[in-house]
């Protein structure tokens, strides 16, 4: 999906039909059936939608490691340093939590990749390069590789709690195709940094030196400075850190169809996405489906952090969790979501979902903080 070529949608010109079935996709499901959709390349590629006699997910128990997982993740502590925990990765991109209670001690520069910070609670000033940027609840904070920053966070008893997401590859907005470049938000909405006015003097440590601090293939090395690393007196170009907050992100919307997830993508990077669940009209037209179709998440890993309001289409999942649905395995659907969804006209969520090519790894962070029955979860009965 992160590769160009994978947004085009191209009709294969055929296709066939046996037994019961909707004419539309996601409209009058018949009656006693459970529709799962079975398509290659997130949605874009080829695709079937089979009409089960009884729900994918109903299964009696699962034998081996392949199965959907949930984490409390905030209960992770953190790095030092404001540094990300880590609880999924593979090859191109490593998931965290980050935590800080006080003013980083260093600064920091990360050479392993791009960060993307959400900021699931608190509030304060990213200073950079490039000059200072506030942040606060529900902003993506986007920092290039090799930026040199630190976090100021408004002095508060919680703290800040950062969702971070390592990426190899460089972090880059979708192309919006027929909708155009404005949809879901205007690009000159982004908030840069703005340089301050004054050398800073702010940031050195108990000898009086500033610590700056590179990561470099995981490892961490130290550099002391007589100055603030950060002394920019001017800069101009098209890479700079950028912050966009959920507020003003426009959803997609169709109040006669359930949109694919995808059309919800926020960004894109070297073999996977990260797209944004926020508050919208549920689908009005009688017959067509509100919630999430059953899918078996063919050719991506799936993970959803649970960031705030009502995840109306899974329940005993709260904010602040991550859900983890690996590839070839189904999901979708809690046993009473469609029920909770017929007198709804908008969604109350806000989510955060990363769908990577690759297969990802649980860490022993992740499995400290696992829900273990999450797998079982849909047993209830899912009678309509």
């Amino acid at each position: 999906m992160a590769n160009k070529d994978d947004f085009k949608n191209i009709p294969s010109g055929f296709g066939w039909a046996q037994g019961k079935h909707c004419a539309q996709p996601h409209v009058n499901v018949p009656e006693g059936l459970y529709e799962e959709e079975h398509g290659r390349r997130g949605f874009f590629g080829k695709v079937s939608h089979l009409y089960h006699r009884h729900p994918p997910t109903g299964w009696l128990r699962i034998e081996g490691p392949h199965k959907p997982h949930a984490y409390q993740v905030t209960k992770l502590e953190g790095s030092q340093h404001g540094q990300a925990q880590f609880f999924l990765e593979n090859s191109d991109v490593k998931i965290g939590i980050a935590k800080l209670k006080s003013v980083m001690a260093v600064f920091a520069r990360n050479a392993d990749g791009d960060e993307v910070r959400f900021i699931h609670e608190g509030s304060g000033t990213l200073e950079t390069d490039y000059g200072d940027v506030t942040y606060r609840k529900g902003d993506y904070l986007v920092i290039p590789r090799g930026t040199t920053f630190r976090f100021v966070p408004t002095a508060a008893p919680s703290g800040d709690t950062h969702l971070v997401i390592e990426s190899r590859g460089e972090i880059e907005l979708p192309d919006r195709g027929m909708l155009g470049r404005h949809a879901q938000f205007d690009p000159m909405i982004m908030r840069i940094p703005t340089l301050p006015s004054a050398e800073r003097k702010t940031g050195t440590n108990a000898q009086g030196e500033f610590e700056l601090q590179i990561k470099r293939e995981g490892e961490w090395t130290q550099i002391f400075y007589p100055f603030n690393p950060m002394n920019a007196a001017g800069w101009k170009g098209d890479l700079t850190p950028w912050a966009l907050n959920v507020d003003d992100i426009r959803p997609i919307v169709s109040p006669r169809y359930h949109l694919p997830p995808s059309v919800h993508t926020t960004f894109v990077a070297q073999n996977y996405v990260i797209c944004s669940f926020l508050p919208r009209p549920l689908e009005s037209e009688p017959g067509a489906m509100k919630v999430p179709f059953y899918h078996r998440n063919i050719d991506f890993d799936e993970v959803l952090f649970y960031h705030a309001g009502n995840f109306f289409s899974r329940e005993g999942i709260g904010a602040g969790a991550v859900t983890f649905h690996p590839q070839g395995i189904h999901h979708g659907p809690h046993p009473n979501a469609a029920k909770n969804a017929e007198t709804k006209e908008h969604t109350e969520e806000i989510a955060v979902m990363i769908d990577t090519r690759n297969p990802l790894r649980p860490t022993k962070a992740a499995e400290s903080v696992e829900f273990a029955e999450y797998a079982m979860s849909w047993k209830a009965d899912q009678k309509r």
